[in-house]
């Protein structure tokens, strides 16, 4: 086990699976992440080996056949998979967001319907609120649900980075119906979409753009979701009742930041591994750089930022599984972790001299990979905006 990055009070069984997920990302993702990232692949046998494993059921109660762990227990192996490659944890990122969605509000038809195929990895999930202008302001979607005789909807709209669009069966999307309140957030409502694989118009009205070509984050398939049409049930309704999406998208965000600040833990993590290795074998002057100075401080600054995300990471999972309130402690984790991952990030590229701008060294594709977290699940200002406003509330004169 890493020496940076240590979790107490876990119980055997966590300690176990963490441990287990740690193995499987030395033995088998780090080796592959070069060559699938190369070739934007996805990651087809690293996945069913997670299946296996049942990560994608970690949250899911036993009594739908999860696993039925913490958010805790589901933050930590989120590190050490995005320790090994950030693409294989955004597998189970927005899967792991709409079976929360399903645990917390859906209608007990709903649950018995799609979580015990989540828990397989049968069914994998998605997460779609972004639009193409929309930017952070979710209560503008634009995208419309309009009301049929049958009780139904007619969607019509286009989502935007729709990550695991093509690979997912399963799509909750934040769609705008009238329902006549005054505030527009509550003019929102959230529809289960059940889908197959795959791109191009995948059901009437539902088309599944190809891959969007980005900076890092190759692998995993991020795309556009139009809907031309599209006829869904009022049975799709997420928990049954129109009007409630905006609430129940907001609390999926809570758990998803812990999940993104998890993710920059163990891409920070590695970035120092990198940098302390690289460290000790380079030498100047007669000897390893690690034993200058210049050297040796970056060094321990990295590792302070990488443990204080750590645990600023722990604590926002801890809250959300006591069932206390962690909108600031997930914006703060989120926004402090991903900081500090693309500070780490920078710090040991610039260690690795000239070789960090070759793709054959690994501290490359973290360089592309890290800036994502920057932006997702809402940017750094959007949480800073989330933790003022909560500190003003509380410190009010």
């Amino acid at each position: 086990m890493t020496r940076l990055a240590q979790t107490l009070g876990l119980n055997e069984f966590q300690t176990e699976i963490i441990a287990t997920v740690r193995r499987f990302v030395d033995r088998e993702v780090i080796p592959a992440a070069a060559e699938l990232e190369r070739t934007d692949t996805y990651p087809q046998a690293l996945v069913d080996t997670m299946r296996e494993m049942g990560l994608f059921g970690l949250m899911i109660p036993e009594s739908h056949g999860g696993l039925g762990e913490s958010l805790l227990t589901y933050a930590l192996c989120v590190e050490e998979l995005a320790r090994g490659w950030m693409s294989v944890s955004g597998v189970l990122n927005t899967h792991f967001i709409v079976a929360y969605m399903l645990r917390q509000h859906g209608t007990e038809e709903q649950k018995q319907r799609y979580l015990p195929r989540m828990a397989t990895g049968e069914t994998r999930g998605a997460f779609s609120m972004s639009e193409p202008e929309l930017g952070s302001d979710v209560a503008a979607i634009r995208t419309r649900g309009t009301r049929t005789p049958d009780g139904g909807y007619t969607v019509h709209g286009q989502k935007m980075w729709l990550t695991n669009g093509g690979s997912s069966t399963l799509v909750a999307a934040l769609v705008r119906t009238d329902e006549g309140a005054e505030k527009p957030h509550r003019n929102l409502t959230a529809f289960l979409i059940e889908k197959p694989v795959g791109f191009g118009e995948v059901k009437p009205g539902l088309t599944i753009t190809g891959k969007i070509d980005k900076l890092g984050y190759k692998g995993i398939d991020t795309t556009e979701m139009i809907f031309d049409g599209y006829a869904a049930g009022a049975d799709d309704v997420l928990g049954g009742v129109p009007g409630q999406g905006f609430f129940q998208m907001m609390d999926g965000i809570e758990v998803g930041r812990v999940n993104v600040s998890a993710r920059a833990c163990g891409v920070g993590l590695r970035a120092f591994e990198l940098a302390v290795r690289y460290a000790q074998q380079r030498e100047t002057f007669g000897k390893p750089i690690a034993e200058h100075q210049a050297i040796a401080f970056q060094l321990a600054e990295m590792a302070t930022k990488v443990e204080a995300a750590h645990l600023m990471m722990v604590n926002a999972a801890r809250l959300k599984d006591s069932g206390e309130r962690n909108d600031v402690a997930a914006g703060m984790a989120k926004y402090l972790a991903s900081e500090y991952c693309n500070e780490v990030t920078q710090q040991s590229f610039r260690i690795h001299g000239g070789y960090g701008y070759s793709k054959e060294y690994e501290i490359e594709r973290l360089m592309r990979d890290a800036p994502f977290l920057l932006i997702g699940e809402g940017t750094s200002e959007i949480q800073k905006q989330i933790i003022s406003k909560r500190l003003l509330a509380d410190y009010r004169i």
